[in-house]
């Protein structure tokens, strides 16, 4: 089996069970509704070569998933050969392709399956461990599953949270 490709992040300091991690700005493809998980086979549709180029575009890892009274929507983040300008267009126009910014992010692993239980208890986990590093927040949650739902065993799942992160939090600095 080919080896997906994930999208790339930089580890900067470890901090209890968690990570602040860079991530560098890559391009993606969303799809927003009321349900969070109901855009997989659109986006897997657009990547299957349902856009303006009849392109297949291969899967990368991890989906990112955002659920929030503001907005519930699911990310597939494109292949590092794909840039703003040469990002096929989907033909479902509820789809939309767009620059995930870069930026400084907190991290916490799980493992099984993701479920709205297990988010809540790694969301306000991570939560604390800011609160007691005093690292601020700059966005709200988003989940990231690593893995097709046919995998059973070494499942992985992050919650990542926006921050503010500069050299000050880190003796190291960048």
């Amino acid at each position: 089996m080919a080896q997906t490709e994930m999208q790339p992040y930089k580890i900067i300091e470890s901090i209890a069970e968690g990570e602040i991690r860079y991530y560098p700005a890559v391009i993606m493809a969303k799809h927003k509704s009321l349900n969070p998980g109901a855009g997989f086979g659109k986006l897997f549709n657009y990547i299957s070569g349902n856009n303006n180029t009849e392109t297949e575009i291969a899967m990368t890892t991890p989906v990112h998933i955002k659920k929030s009274q503001a907005e519930n929507s699911m990310s597939f983040v494109l292949p590092k050969n794909f840039n703003i300008d040469n990002a096929p267009l989907p033909n479902d126009n509820s789809l939309e392709v767009f620059e995930g910014g870069s930026g400084f992010f907190a991290a916490i692993k799980y493992s099984g399956y993701t479920n709205d239980a297990k988010e809540k208890i790694f969301t306000e986990k991570l939560q604390k461990i800011l609160k007691d590093f005093d690292i601020e927040t700059s966005g709200e949650p988003v989940i990231l599953v690593y893995n097709s739902p046919y995998k059973l065993i070494n499942r992985r799942n992050e919650i990542i949270i926006p921050v503010i992160y500069n050299s000050s939090n880190n003796n190291e600095g960048l």
